[in-house]
């Protein structure tokens, strides 16, 4: 870890929207600092550290402001928490009501941190807490100030030892801007019931083209999908298919998306909503391509990129298929 100070802030946005509008607020966020780690579906983190002479504003005052601008353009309340590490940050943000940030300084970290219960430590869950608990211990000072070999034999020596730097505050975790997704999903949720067969068909290339448009920005694959059908009676069905070849290619991902649609039969089936499910993700540069003699595969795929530079300086609506024209 460098020795420069960090400062790290860590939000939880309550009442987000959809799934648009979180990444809407992560495409926001990247404009203050490069150093953005979304965390799904609700929480970002941001090192502020490179981003404070550029703006020359305090880490508490560059947060209030991005709480301000993300209440007044997207309506969404934060808890926020500053502090020198993502733990530490992350801690200080549970700690905070909606609208509110709690600043927790270096030179006061271990005053603010000792007080708090075990369970406020990330990693202390219900069975360790009652482990501990029954041995006395029942603040994060009292653990931090146990012997090491006292806690070994209580925890045994890698959660000893992990706790016991917690305990103290300490993180060398950095925020990992381009930390890649384990799943992608997509969803869509009815007004009501739905019959009609070919509007299942266009909901369902409709996340198809959600999922590609997303694999090639993240610069991913998948190599699987999985679509569910929620019904008006609550219930649900759901299918997982292999894909061909591991691709971000929207029309590859909407034929096997289609396939599993077809393979539901759901006829006259009253259907809610729908979600896809993108997952076996990994770095498009991994990808292998079956090649194709159809030069119409090669000019879908040229459409396809130039689509996504015009979504990229214009805006997710500027460029979709005529299928799923208005």
């Amino acid at each position: 870890m460098s020795a420069r100070r960090r400062h790290i802030a860590h939000l939880y946005l309550h009442g987000v929207p959809g799934e648009a509008p979180y990444e809407d607020v992560i495409d926001y966020l990247s404009g203050i600092t490069p150093h953005v780690q979304a965390l799904p579906p609700n929480g970002v983190q941001m090192d502020l550290t490179s981003a404070l002479r550029y703006f020359d504003l305090s880490p508490y005052d560059m947060v209030q402001t991005a709480l301000i601008r993300l209440k007044l353009f997207y309506g969404i309340d934060v808890s926020a928490g500053l502090a020198g590490n993502r733990m530490l940050a992350a801690m200080a943000a549970d700690a905070s009501a909606p609208g509110e940030t709690t600043w927790v300084p270096a030179e006061r970290a271990a005053e603010w941190l000792y007080p708090r219960p075990l369970t406020a430590l990330p990693g202390v869950g219900r069975a360790t807490a009652d482990t501990l608990t029954r041995y006395g211990l029942h603040t994060v000072g009292q653990l931090a100030d146990l012997p090491p070999a006292t806690l070994q034999r209580l925890l045994g020596v890698g959660q000893a030892r992990l706790l016991a730097e917690r305990a103290r505050g300490h993180d060398p975790r950095p925020v990992a801007p381009a930390e890649p997704a384990a799943q992608l999903t997509a969803d869509l949720v009815l007004d009501r019931d739905c019959l009609d067969p070919a509007q299942h068909h266009r909901a369902v290339l409709g996340l198809a083209e959600r999922i590609g448009i997303r694999l090639r920005g993240e610069r991913q694959v998948a190599g699987r999908l999985t679509l569910t059908v929620r019904y008006a009676d609550r219930s649900s069905t759901t299918r997982t298919r292999a894909l061909p070849e591991a691709t971000a290619h929207s029309p590859a991902l909407a034929a096997t998306a289609l396939g599993l649609l077809a393979a539901l039969g759901l006829q006259r089936a009253r259907v809610r909503g729908y979600a896809l499910r993108a997952d076996a993700l990994r770095p498009a540069g991994t990808a292998c391509r079956q090649l194709s003699m159809d030069p119409g595969d090669d000019r879908a795929r040229a459409a396809e990129a130039a689509a996504d530079r015009a979504r990229r300086r214009f805006g997710p609506g500027a460029v979709r298929p005529a299928t799923l024209a208005d």
